[in-house]
């Protein structure tokens, strides 16, 4: 057994304690094993110089498969190695067989906390109470420690967006690392600030209205009042009117309608009832 604190062998009556309990205070490594296995030989030193190298940003827990086979069947382990990372008590992913160190580390590095996550849930307390200068202030000096921090990227871009700081908004949001804006929550951002920039230049709600009942072919004003509806969190009545536009034409700003469409579903992170809804009345639209 390893003399280390970071690292542990693990049996069936402690891997509640071992793992589970111990992934909601950081990630856990579960290295499932066996001594005939040569991989896992391969494997096991490249683990044991991560987990001290990370110093307790994880934990190692080895399981012998050959001895704690009801674990192996529990986990359905049908290669070794197997490696997988738990985090508040939950199996999230895993890989198989022996891995190079720096696939490792791109493995694991996604669920260690960085330590500017104290400044970011910081800066969101602020922001909470009302203090936005205050809060900007901590998030832009988290970004510039650590600049691959797409959290505080993320929460930055945010505040701005609700300041109306669009130009700041999205230079943030070009930050981002390329696998980040691929990301539920950056695609959501990024459609945010698109129809912000749309609001800031519409006339008021009320306004609008009286503009669509005089003229309901206005897709501009369709357009201004479903993204006034979209900051709103309003979305149904938003696709209800984009939909619209989509059924009245397909020219107004090269097909604006199903394109806001598209990116209000981006907002509500691609799935849900209202999503689905709208993605059959648009195809039934389209065709």
């Amino acid at each position: 057994m390893s003399t280390s604190p970071h690292i542990a062998d693990v049996t069936l009556n402690d891997f509640s304690k071992r793992v589970l309990e111990k992934s909601r205070e950081v990630p856990v490594l579960v290295d499932f094993w066996a001594g005939w296995c040569g991989p896992c030989r391969m494997l096991t030193p490249v683990l044991t110089r991560l987990a001290e190298a990370y110093a307790g940003k994880f934990f190692l827990a080895k399981v012998d498969t050959d001895v704690e086979r009801e674990l192996a069947t529990q986990y359905a382990i049908r290669s070794l190695p197997t490696v997988k990372v738990f985090r508040n008590g939950e199996g999230l992913t895993e890989f198989m067989g022996a891995q190079p160190e720096s696939a490792i580390r791109r493995f694991i590095d996604p669920y260690i906390a960085r330590d500017a996550d104290a400044v970011v849930d910081k800066a969101l307390a602020a922001h909470r109470s009302g203090h936005d200068d205050e809060a900007v202030g901590l998030l832009r000096r988290a970004v510039d420690a650590d600049p691959a921090d797409d959290r505080a990227k993320l929460v930055l871009a945010s505040i701005y967006v609700e300041q109306s700081r669009l130009n700041e908004a999205q230079a943030v949001h070009g930050m981002l690392s390329a696998k980040a804006k691929t990301e539920a929550e950056a695609l959501a951002l990024a459609g945010r600030i698109r129809f912000a920039r749309i609001v800031a230049t519409a006339p008021p709600a009320d306004e609008l209205e009286k503009m669509i009942a005089a003229d309901p072919d206005d897709c501009k004003a369709r357009s201004q009042r479903s993204a006034r509806q979209v900051l709103a969190n309003d979305y149904e009545s938003a696709l209800s009117n984009l939909l619209e536009i989509v059924k009245r034409t397909r020219r107004f700003h090269d097909d604006a309608g199903r394109q806001y469409m598209l990116a209000v579903f981006d907002l509500l992170g691609g799935k849900g009832e209202l999503v689905s809804k709208y993605r059959r009345l648009l195809s039934s639209a389209l065709n």
